[in-house]
């Protein structure tokens, strides 16, 4: 009966959102107020509980997520990834211009999310595929692949943040596996998903004289761009600081001030204020760019994460009548009596939750509400639980998902080939993220 109302939920949650087109974030709360009254809550508790997690959600996600889209945007706005990007593919040359794109889309992608780091990232992918006259596609399936596992695997990005604080996990932790991780799921999913659908579908790679769908493209003049080290730094800041905090706190005695210097450092908020701090100086006043238009870049970032903020809310939400109405316990209880490793069970609970609903974030925060039980069920590592969640939340992109209709307008592609070349690659994403995770689950 409990799995019955879940699936009834899911149900709801599809309908309200794909049918009658409701905002995600209203389908959220009436879906978790309607789950919360059949799971027998009492009345009176309903609104707490859901105010409750919607609460504790945003509480810990607001500072990161806010000020890491302030950081992308002054970093895009400075021409610092036109910077970033220009410099790689001119280093490498056209003989490694896929992998030059790769680490162009790695370090951007720290910094910007899916959507963003491809609107940023394809004006300048265009311009060097036009150049070298080689098809569009060739370098934008490993740039794509590359934000999308950004996207899905690394904070300060929502869903592995957010997950990171249902789980409790230590985010420096998450940061490095989730590095660790990327790395063979970028390979596997860019450059050599590249070779394989250049073979099986040629007609996708064309070269491309225009891209209707980017309209008027904002162009940089390269010398009035910040310098590549500096762009590089600002993108990473978060990443060094939280990553290096937490390799530092290994190496000094725990209660000592050195000790409490590098954990307040290393805490994800502190670490994205002094982020964002920095990038004001190095992308905005370094740029001579006034506070006020830097204010007004920030405002804007603001402005385009509201609805997003307001989705992970929701999901919070959903999240939390799950776990009060007792259904993680009893989903936690099938998958520990049957024995399957907890990774693959939240990969496969969060998969079938991101194919259902489309949105990723969605999926990821639902499905992480669902197998929190699991961790002190099994002792399974936390850190690993969030990338494992993480890879399930970017399998199998279909026509439910933003991200898919962007990549078939921004690609040149139709319908049919978007199917059958971005999908099987968000499917890939999933798979080889999965067994890297398990991998990397025999070592730590």
């Amino acid at each position: 009966m409990p799995l019955l109302i879940v699936a009834l939920g899911v149900v709801l949650l599809i309908f309200l959102i794909t049918k009658l087109k409701l905002n995600t974030f209203v389908s959220l709360i009436i879906t978790a107020f309607a789950v919360a009254l059949v799971l027998g809550i009492p009345l009176d508790k309903v609104p707490t509980v859901i105010t409750d997690g919607l609460g504790s959600q945003l509480g810990s996600l607001v500072i990161v997520f806010g000020m890491g889209s302030m950081i992308g945007k002054l970093l895009s706005e400075s021409g610092g990834g036109h910077r970033i990007a220009n410099t790689l593919i001119e280093k490498f040359g056209r003989k490694h211009i896929q992998l030059a794109v790769i680490l162009a889309s790695f370090i951007i992608g720290l910094a910007l999310f899916f959507e963003v780091g491809l609107v940023v990232l394809l004006p300048i992918i265009f311009i060097i595929a036009k150049e070298l006259e080689v098809p569009l596609m060739e370098l934008a399936i490993p740039m794509a692949a590359t934000l999308n596992v950004m996207h899905g695997f690394i904070p300060p990005h929502p869903a592995p943040t957010a997950i990171s604080e249902i789980f409790k996990a230590n985010i420096g932790q998450v940061i490095i596996y989730g590095l660790i991780v990327a790395i063979p799921t970028v390979i596997i999913s860019g450059p050599l998903y590249n070779r394989f659908l250049r073979k099986v579908m040629p007609g996708v790679y064309r070269v491309q004289d225009e891209i209707p769908a980017l309209g008027e493209v904002k162009e940089f003049d390269l010398k009035d761009t910040p310098k590549f080290g500096i762009s590089v730094v600002t993108a990473m800041m978060p990443v060094i600081l939280i990553g290096l905090a937490t390799i530092i706190e290994f190496m000094i005695p725990k209660g000592t001030m050195a000790y409490k210097i590098v954990a307040f450092i290393g805490n994800e908020n502190v670490a994205m204020l002094i982020s964002l701090i920095f990038a004001i100086f190095t992308m905005g006043v370094g740029q001579h760019i006034s506070m006020k238009k830097i204010s007004s870049i920030m405002e804007t970032a603001i402005v385009q994460i509201a609805g997003m903020l307001f989705i992970i809310g929701g999901g919070g939400a959903f999240k939390q009548v799950l776990v009060s109405g007792g259904i993680s316990d009893y989903i936690s209880n099938i998958f520990t009596n049957i024995h399957m490793s907890p990774l693959l069970a939240a990969w496969i609970i969060t998969a079938i939750l991101r194919v259902s609903l489309g949105s990723s974030t969605v999926a990821a925060l639902t499905g992480a509400g669902l197998v929190t039980p699991l961790i002190a069920q099994t002792g399974a590592n936390p850190a690993l639980m969030v990338l494992a969640v993480g890879a399930g939340s970017v399998f199998g992109g279909h026509v439910n998902d933003a991200g898919f209709w962007m990549v078939k307008e921004y690609f040149g592609l139709s319908l049919k080939e978007t199917f059958a070349a971005w999908s099987p690659l968000t499917c890939l994403i999933g798979v080889s993220g999965l067994l890297s995770i398990l991998c990397l689950s025999l070592f730590v």
